[in-house]
């Protein structure tokens, strides 16, 4: 039979004939039920088709070109004589996916007897016994289901089907009560099929294929588990607390540890053939350009490589990370439960794979209700054994992708939690002055006396010894920094300051030292792995909560937020108790000015930049899955931001702060603050360059100095320190989000639909876990069914059409359409910009622009045509003459078919679409995304264009101009069958002059889009761009100068940067370039003005206004400043402040009377009596308006004047445009 078809192109003639051909004969020998197995590339001769769905699928994906022996549609083998040599044609053979899963499930490979079914041939390498299933029983059980079909006629086997049905359950996470009713209603629908008789029997054969875990009992105080030894006790032998439940009347544990053994689910990853390969990826894989991407290009990594030879010489060893977080699994607040997983993360694995939800391995689950604190250790036992065992014995592991047995040894790396987990695991105690566990004891402790908390300053110290801060003293602290950086203590220097903290003996003269008995509060118990006191990173700083603490104090700080600020009354007494800063102190009537980087609104100058600084957050709009709704966090009523998630602190606080702040805030804060965002954003970059990471850290040294002139001490929390150690750990541990929180609390967040019987948390938790790690690993082995493996990606720019290998274009099929496509004419007009644009940036077409500029060269009749004429030209007229060139009668036989197709120009007919997924990217027009919270029509791309300096100059030249576009419309263009090409038409600012494009003082891209170019209006005009040429950004309306945004670049999800050069990476960066602190202070040794003349007013002496609201005695006013506050009176007196009533109330005050005459609209008249019988009243007006204040206030007070002789006392202050007065009333 014919097959030369088989290679042809899916639309030609041959092609479909032999088709047809094809489908005869397999409809002939092998149907069944009228369908056969689909050979398309996407089946994969796995599915039963009819025959109009495997010609459709094969006319839309190309014929497989090795498949020639058609076996599986009834063609049997063929042997070919070729002189004096047989050759058997290799036969392709379609592996069957269950009966693989099985063999790797039970841990090697397995000959099957011909009774059973076909299967993969098992490997002829000896394995030991060691670590494999003993029972053959369940193994062939598993093997017979695997080849008996579900009923006659079926294409599923019965452990297929059983299989994926409960795949479904557990990933639609369908309730044991649904799956029972389903399986009943498949049993009455299908009585001949071979269903289990309950959901019951299913689950507990599909759990054979999944791991175990182990319950230990604990102690309900913690402190023992009832495990090896000690499995027969009956009460703890530290406190003597029973382990048995007291409430139930069966012996049942009160504290049960759910341990997952971590010897078989390491031994997995290397029988499963699907990741068996990947866990050698970190030694396979080169890193030819020295950059960070993964730990294993850590210092971490390296040194641990060079000090254990032996475990590093075989790179199927795993390198294992520990994290660990107590979360409430009741996803409610008002309940105090806390349980603590344990997990462990395989850094063999790719970046791809590393961090992922289906490579964390579940080692235990540690009871509530209470957080287990230092006693941690207890429930870490079993896991450390395991650990020990795994370095030093190892584990005999079959390896499915070199088809041999090894032994396998694992070491942990490190730690990952919060930094009150830290000091849990560490034994650190992070919540004293010495919190920092990078500087040990080698720091000073500050304690602020008003704020009653720590602060962590002194950032002078890790400076060079020359550099001028170090001797200021007015700026800083009042005192110059002599001090060198601390040094990193090895594992050694701990275990000997436990050792003296714990051990040391006292005599009658000298105490134990009271710092190491305070601050270490454990001998932590990983320091019982062999390697672990050599290990360079043990505990990680959380870069997720670092973000987010930090976020929270610039944020609250800026915005002057009563209960949240670190700029507060207490701060500034603070300052003065430390005798510096003294423009920023208290005032002694309890006022103060507000600091240069507080956001104020000011009436009289009519300004609000608190306003604009949440305006500008409330209206920023993001790509489609870029972030959560921010706008959502901001109330422009109250002017405040609540609700902020970690994720949002870290798009705040590396995006959108700096462009909140850069337009209401005096340079040389904004300056600071940017820079300071600056450092997060390059140090959670997915690739670190080396060579570039001491610079950093000699910026984030820098910054903090700044930040320290600026803001009060009680600004700089434990977390904002920590900053100045994340490059060092960066260094060591490699990019941060392998070491960081997020993909932690994603998993915890996983496990709380687990939880269906609260009394039973943990139980639900563990059993929820089980059934989903064995769905995981069977979801390897199941390609026709959505799985967390192939389910779609968010955005899904797979092409609809894949090209046949056979036919190459000039234009292949990039992206995917997102929404419907609406038939249309191309004007005229339309036509040829869009011709015009596809043939000048069409490869095979550039010989033909250089050679029509060579004839206008020669046509220009001796004058020598400029090179912006020549472009003009080109522009103009190439489309006709281009035309010509190619159908000319005398060259059309020597010009290729593409050229052909291009000459005679697109189909007038072309589609619209609203929608397309490209680059990785969603776009949308302007009109599609109307209305919606997000923002996916910003285009950028970068482009050679010709330019010259001036209309006058004759010097063309080719520069990279970076364009920033709103896209208007995406047409699909036909060249009449031959190629389709897709276009995005967008409005673009005019980035070739400065009333378009700008670059602000912190290097922001700046566009204005009231200024365009290329608007399709004329014929010269180029609105159009190839779709695969568009990259993704999104703009910021700038409050202020209206008209103008601040573009902002991203980069697509899920893309990994391996060493290729990224085009657009240097537009990325360049907003978050290093800023220039050192131009707005002076190298002298002034003081730096840090408050504003703006007083706040809304801080009240409470005594004064308590004495003044049951005493009835005149106000003392001092000279300066304002005492009474407005806001306190009106809760002193139950007033509804509004001002806008004249009517008279009643209170009652510390069971006095009190009365309040409202007169005005500008100021409220308080009045407060000693009793009913009193012949003196104290009066206090405060008013907005100063010009009638005194007139108001003798009125209210009885007087005809304000010297009237029964005032006996009168006093005034003015604080702004509020005034404040009050007197004595004599009233018999």
């Amino acid at each position: 039979m014919d097959k030369s078809w088989i290679g042809k192109p899916q639309t030609s003639n041959e092609y479909l004939l032999g088709l047809d051909k094809f489908l005869d004969f397999a409809f002939k020998n092998a149907a069944v039920d009228d369908t056969i197995r689909c050979p398309c590339p996407m089946c994969c001769f796995g599915k039963w088709k009819t025959r109009d769905e495997v010609q459709d699928h094969l006319v839309c994906k190309p014929f497989p070109q090795n498949y020639v022996i058609w076996n599986i549609h009834g063609e049997k083998k063929l042997l070919e004589s070729s002189g004096d040599r047989v050759v058997m044609q290799e036969t392709f053979r379609p592996e069957n996916p269950i009966e693989t899963m099985i063999s790797d499930a039970f841990g090697q490979y397995r000959q099957q007897s011909a009774d059973v079914g076909t299967s993969q041939p098992f490997g002829s390498t000896e394995t030991s016994n060691e670590g494999h299933r003993e029972d053959t029983g369940d193994f062939r059980d598993f093997l017979k289901d695997a080849s008996e079909t579900l009923y006659e006629g079926s294409k599923y086997t019965k452990l297929e089907f059983l299989i994926k049905l409960y795949h479904i359950k557990v990933y639609c996470r369908l309730s044991d009560k649904a799956m029972t009713m389903i399986l009943d209603l498949l049993r009455d629908a299908f009585e001949d099929a071979k269903l289990p008789p309950s959901f019951y029997e299913a689950k507990k054969t599909i759990s054979k294929l999944g791991l175990d875990y182990t319950n230990i009992p604990a102690c309900p105080n913690n402190c023992m588990l009832f495990w090896e030894g000690d499995s027969e006790l009956e009460a703890c032998k530290h406190c003597g607390t029973s382990k048995w439940n007291p409430n139930k009347k069966n012996k049942q544990a009160a504290k049960v540890l759910r341990y997952f053994p971590l010897k078989p689910r390491l031994k997995r990853l290397f029988m499963c053939r699907k990741t068996a390969e990947h866990m050698r990826w970190h030694a396979l894989d080169s890193n030819s350009d020295g950059l960070m991407r993964h730990p294993r290009d850590g210092e971490a990594w390296k040194t641990f490589d060079r000090t254990h030879s032996g475990f590093a010489s075989d790179p199927r060893n795993v390198w294992l990370g520990l994290a660990s977080d107590g979360f409430n699994p009741f996803g409610t607040m008002s309940t105090t439960y806390s349980i603590w997983p344990v997990f462990l993360i395989p850094y063999n694995l790719p970046p791809w794979m590393c961090m992922k939800h289906t490579s964390f391995i579940l080692s235990m689950i540690i009871p509530g209700k209470q957080m287990p604190g230092n006693n941690i250790d207890v429930y870490l036992q079993p896991l450390v054994k395991e650990l020990c065992e795994l370095w030093n014995d190892g584990v005999e592991t079959f390896d499915s992708s070199l088809n041999e047995t090894f032994r396998m040894h694992a070491a942990l790396m490190w730690t990952i939690s919060d930094f009150p987990g830290l000091g849990i695991l560490s034994g650190w105690n992070t919540h004293t002055g010495f919190a920092c566990p990078t500087c040990n004891f080698d720091t000073e402790p500050c304690r602020l006396v008003h704020s009653k908390k720590c602060c962590f300053m002194g950032h002078r110290r890790f400076l060079r010894r020359n550099h001028r801060f170090r001797f200021n003293r007015v700026r800083f602290n009042g005192s110059t920094e002599e001090r060198n950086p601390p040094i990193k203590l090895s594992g050694s220097d701990i275990l000997r300051q436990i050792a003296e903290g714990k051990g040391a003996k006292l005599d009658g003269k000298r105490k134990r030292s009271r710092r190491a008995t305070k601050q270490w509060n454990k001998r932590s118990i990983f320091f019982e792995l062999p390697y672990w006191q050599s290990n360079l990173l043990r505990h990680n700083l959380d870069f997720m909560h670092i973000e987010k603490n930090i976020c929270d104090n610039i944020i609250y700080t800026l915005l002057h937020d009563k209960s949240k600020s670190k700029d507060n009354e207490n701060a500034r007494k603070d300052l003065r108790e430390m005798g510096i800063r003294r423009d920023l102190w208290l005032k002694d009537n309890g006022s103060y000015n507000l600091a240069v980087f507080s956001l104020m609104t000011d009436s009289k100058k009519k300004v609000d930049t608190k306003k604009l600084f949440l305006t500008t957050l409330k209206n920023i709009k993001v790509p489609d899955g870029y972030s959560s709704n921010i706008s959502r966090c901001v109330d422009l009523v109250q002017k405040k931001i609540f609700g902020l998630k970690s994720h949002d602190s870290h798009i705040i606080l590396e995006q959108f702060l700096p462009l909140a702040i850069r337009n209401v805030l005096p340079d040389h804060v904004v300056t600071v603050l940017v820079e300071f965002c600056s450092f997060f954003r390059a140090i959670s970059s997915k690739t670190l360059n080396i060579s570039e990471l001491d610079i950093l850290q000699e910026r984030i040294i820098i910054t903090l100095c700044h930040l320290e002139i600026l803001f009060p001490p009680s600004f700089f929390t434990v977390m904002v320190h920590l900053s100045v150690h994340l490059v060092e750990e960066a260094k060591l541990g490699g990019p941060v989000h392998y070491r960081n929180m997020y993909p932690v609390e994603r998993e915890l967040g996983h496990f709380k639909p687990f939880v269906r019987n609260k009394s039973q948390s943990e139980g639900c938790i563990a059993k929820g876990h089980i059934a989903e790690d064995t769905l995981t690993f069977c979801s390897y082995y199941m390609e026709d069914i959505e799985t967390r493996f192939n389910r779609p990606r968010r955005v899904r720019d797979d092409p609809n059409y894949i090209q046949p290998s056979g036919m190459l274009t000039i234009f292949p099929q990039l992206g995917k359409p997102a929404s419907a496509p609406e038939n249309y004419h191309l004007a005229p007009m339309q036509k040829l910009q869009a011709h015009r644009y596809v043939l000048l940036n069409c490869s095979i077409v550039t010989p033909f622009v250089e050679e029509f500029r060579q004839h206008i060269r020669r046509s220009s009749r001796g004058r020598r045509p400029s090179l912006t004429e020549i472009e003009r030209k080109v522009n103009k007229e190439f489309v006709d003459w281009f035309q010509k060139r190619i159908m000319n009668p005398d060259s059309i036989d020597t010009m290729s078919t593409d050229l052909k197709f291009l000459a005679r120009g697109p189909s007038v007919n072309a589609r619209r679409y609203t929608a397309y997924n490209i680059n990785g990217s969603k776009f949308r027009t302007l009109a599609r995304e109307e209305g919606l919270k997000t923002q996916n029509s910003g285009v950028f791309l970068t482009s050679k264009t010709s330019c010259v300096a001036s209309s006058s100059d004759g010097n063309l030249r080719q520069a990279e101009i970076p364009y920033y576009g709103k896209l208007e419309d995406i047409i699909e263009i036909n060249y009449n069958g031959r190629f389709k090409v897709v276009l995005f038409k967008c409005k673009w600012a005019d980035t070739t002059r400065d009333r378009g494009y700008q670059k602000d003082r912190w290097n922001f891209n700046c566009v204005n889009f009231d200024k365009l170019i290329h608007t399709g209006e004329r014929e010269e005009h180029e609105p159009y761009i190839e779709a695969s040429q568009a990259h993704l950004v999104f703009y910021v309306d700038d409050i202020v100068n209206k008209g103008w945004s601040v573009a902002v670049h991203l980069k697509p999800r899920d893309m990994y940067d391996m060493g290729e050069v990224i085009e657009e990476e240097v537009y990325e960066n360049e907003p978050y370039q290093e800023q220039e602190l050192e131009q707005f202070y002076a190298d002298g040794d002034d003081y730096v003005q840090l408050a504003t003349d703006h007083i706040i007013d809304d801080i009240v002496d409470p005594n004064v206004a308590t004495d003044l609201a049951t005493n009835a005695i005149p106000v003392c006013v001092g000279k300066v400043g304002l005492v009474v506050r407005i806001h306190l009176a009106r809760e002193l007196l139950s007033s509804d402040g509004t001002g806008k009533s004249r009517s008279t109330a009643c209170y009652s005050v510390n069971g006095k009377s009190a009365f309040q005459a409202i007169t005005s609209e500008h100021h409220i008249v308080y009045a407060a009596t000693l009793d009913r019988h009193s012949n003196k009243i104290g009066i206090i007006l405060l008013s907005d308006d100063t010009r009638n204040a005194i007139s108001d206030f003798a009125s209210a007070a009885g007087c005809s004047s304000s010297r009237d002789q029964r005032a006996s006392q009168l006093s005034v202050a003015q604080a702004g445009r509020r005034t404040a007065l009050s007197a004595e009333v004599d009233i018999r």
